[in-house]
């Protein structure tokens, strides 16, 4: 069993203060168990959340960093790597809730293995947000909660949300600090792991995820995570549905059709994602189009 650990929170306009009380009251309860807390704020521009946040600084054994600049999801999980005490690391994003009363413990006794990620849960509320597009998309990944979908596809099925890694694992092989923007960092860590032959262990160890922002505002996301794979396009080839459809439409010879499709349906597609019925189906167009709109040296 694992007696000493590190957990590690980046957050960036987000209030994790309860996320880290019920995390240190676990961790307090373990017996003959080192711990510390470490909450990194990657340059928060609210206020009042880093006003919130600094109260973590009362609890025991947490601390509560802040950077002044915002360096991007990569760079500040290498951040708290290295200022970690202890030789086995937890990584948990700062919207997640701790939904099981043994989440530590479920970590510190699995199986050992050089990364073992936990996944995460959404709080099922159809009802509520019949028209939130982030909701049904996360509803549709149903390998999130189940560890056993997700052990099919080790590398693939792999994200940074909830995951516990050797730290001299993480300071070997770091997230790539190239990606700034939004999106796929934990992607291509998942390639570097695989082609280093670094075993994840996936486990069902979930948190709990409820944090749908509105419509256009995942829309404006997941176009920026577009914009970061189309940067990222040779090294994350075979790593990506986009990418792979993306392929087939060149091989059919259909890139310059789609590329005269965008401008022409890109109003309407979004009217109807940002609307009452969002489609996944139609999300998954725009998706594609979107990314063959700006893959216009290929």
């Amino acid at each position: 069993m694992i007696n000493s650990l590190s957990i590690l929170i980046p957050t960036y306009n987000n209030v994790c203060l309860e996320l880290v009380k019920s995390l240190q009251a676990q961790a307090a309860a373990l017996p003959d168990f080192e711990y510390e807390i470490l909450v990194a704020d990657d340059g928060s521009t609210d206020r009042l959340t880093i006003y919130e946040n600094r109260k973590i600084r009362s609890l025991p054994y947490c601390r509560y960093i802040e950077r002044e600049k915002n360096v991007g999801r990569a760079a500040i999980r290498n951040f708290l790597a290295e200022e970690a005490l202890h030789p086995w690391l937890l990584f948990i994003d700062s919207n997640m809730q701790v939904i099981h009363p043994q989440y530590l413990t479920t970590y510190l006794q699995s199986e050992e293995s050089d990364v073992i990620y936990g996944g995460y849960q959404i709080k099922r509320n159809d009802e509520k947000y019949q028209h939130n597009l982030r909701y049904i998309f996360e509803c549709i990944g149903t390998q999130n909660a189940d560890y056993k979908q997700r052990q099919a596809n080790p590398y693939g099925d792999f994200h940074t949300s909830n995951f516990m890694v050797r730290q001299d694992i993480m300071l070997q092989y770091p997230l790539d600090e190239r990606f700034i923007t939004y999106g796929y960092e934990d992607v291509l860590w998942g390639k570097t792991l695989q082609e280093n032959q670094i075993k994840i262990l996936h486990i069902d160890n979930t948190l709990g995820y409820e944090n749908f922002i509105g419509n256009m505002s995942f829309l404006y996301k997941t176009e920026e995570s577009l914009r970061t794979l189309n940067q990222f396009k040779e090294e994350l080839q075979g790593y990506s549905k986009v990418l792979d459809y993306a392929l087939k439409m060149k091989r059919w010879h259909l890139y310059p059709f789609c590329q005269k499709l965008y401008p022409l349906l890109s109003l309407s597609i979004k009217a109807r994602l940002t609307g009452n019925k969002p489609s996944i189906f139609w999300f998954n167009i725009y998706k594609l189009l979107y990314y063959i709109h700006l893959d216009r040296n290929i």
